[in-house]
């Protein structure tokens, strides 16, 4: 973050952002349903896992009519359109995820995907933004926001693993959400030099990223293993760094060769790579290909969270306030935020080890044959990433922005 910023600006969240006071990032109750004639693309997300398993999709999808955008009316009704064309063609590509992968999206599909893609300032693939923060709803509408209460709107194969999946990470989101409600509070005690506001607010956001870590804690009820590793991550899959789609998908209709998008993962959230602005951690700073692939996943996230990260990066520097003020209470509060943080990335590391490496490490036992398992498998993020070393480099780059005694 800059060291200076105008003394007149006072920090606000403006409605630009699209950051929702209770939801934050996620978007605030999503729509379920599209009019006629999207409708149809809406009955084969609901049935993706049935006429996967019955052989149906890929002719059912090829036979869905070329539709229009025009009147495709209002934010929510373009995100939910984004959600589905991004089943669809997750399912398209990956079918049974037994390798029979597809290398051309039909243009019936292709068109409007892109259309709808680029009015959205989205990349045409399925993104965080899409299967986490656009696919839920209450089962009781007046009920309170938690996984009880809570069901996603569409599902890959692999029964409630989905669900598992999606719901935990927003749940996360959600957890995290109140801290972001913090920050003007923090940019404006900066930048009027208010030490004790910028203490307490400090509090609360260490108390909101405990709170998501325990929130974290959920995977391990929701979603196994196996089912993860073996069916959900295949799905998640994108085309880029992908050996099983090496040149990329050709989006028929709308580009002469093929492109290369990475697929959905937990570095497409804004809620981290805002904190680590925020507090100074310069993943930057950290190894080169972690600090590009954070900057490139930006391009994944909504245009308008994009530009928050943007706003906050103008803004004064809370690291720097809290070093020059010398203060020992005042720096131990700021270093329990960054150790929050650091919690939250070491969990994180935990968890694609039970959930990604492990797996595949029993896989390859089994398979025995380079042919089922690519040897790197089990270090690739579904981003396309070697995920441990990425998620250690991060890790690491946060723990070094602790501020030393003295």
């Amino acid at each position: 973050m800059a060291n200076k910023a105008s003394p007149r600006k006072s920090w606000k969240i403006g409605e630009e952002y699209h950051i929702d006071e209770d939801v934050g990032f996620a978007l605030p109750n999503p729509l379920e349903e599209l009019p006629h004639p999207y409708d149809a693309w809406i009955s084969i997300a609901k049935n993706l896992a049935a006429l996967i398993q019955n052989g149906e999709l890929r002719a059912e999808v090829e036979k869905l009519p070329m539709l229009s955008i025009d009147d495709l009316e209002g934010h929510k009704s373009q995100r939910l359109a984004h959600l589905v064309l991004g089943y669809i063609t997750m399912a398209y590509v990956w079918n049974r995820g037994d390798g029979d992968v597809c290398k051309v999206l039909p243009s019936n599909v292709a068109v409007p995907y892109c259309k709808l893609s680029e009015k959205l300032g989205l990349p045409p693939i399925l993104v965080y933004a899409d299967c986490v923060l656009a696919n839920w709803k209450k089962k009781d509408p007046h009920g309170p926001m938690t996984y009880e209460n809570m069901d996603i709107l569409f599902s890959f194969p692999g029964g409630d693993c989905s669900k598992g999946f999606f719901l935990v990470s927003l749940l996360v989101e959600i957890a995290a959400a109140s801290a972001i409600k913090v920050i003007p509070t923090i940019l404006n005690a900066v930048q009027h030099q208010e030490q004790d506001t910028l203490q307490k607010a400090l509090l609360d956001i260490t108390s909101c990223l405990r709170e998501a870590l325990e929130v974290f804690h959920q995977i391990h009820e929701y979603v196994d293993p196996d089912l993860f590793f073996s069916v959900l991550r295949i799905y998640l899959s994108g085309w880029k760094g992908n050996p099983q789609l090496p040149g990329g998908l050709l989006y028929e209709g709308v580009w002469d060769t093929p492109k290369k998008f990475a697929g959905g993962s937990a570095a497409q959230s804004s809620i981290f790579q805002c904190f680590d602005v925020l507090l100074g951690i310069e993943q930057s700073a950290g190894e080169t290909s972690a600090a590009a692939f954070l900057q490139e996943m930006r391009i994944y996230m909504p245009p308008a969270h994009q530009n928050f990260l943007h706003s906050l990066e103008s803004g004064p520097s809370v690291r720097e306030f809290v070093r020059s003020r010398g203060d020992a209470r005042l720096q131990e509060t700021y270093n329990d935020c960054v150790k929050a943080m650091v919690s939250l990335r070491s969990y994180h590391l935990q968890i694609v080890t039970k959930y990604i490496v492990i797996p595949a490490h029993q896989q390859s036992k089994k398979n025995q044959t380079a042919e089922e398992l690519p040897p790197d498998l089990e270090n690739k993020g579904t981003g396309g990433t070697d995920l441990m070393k990425f998620l250690k480099s991060v890790r690491s780059t946060t723990e070094k922005a602790l501020l030393k005694e003295g």
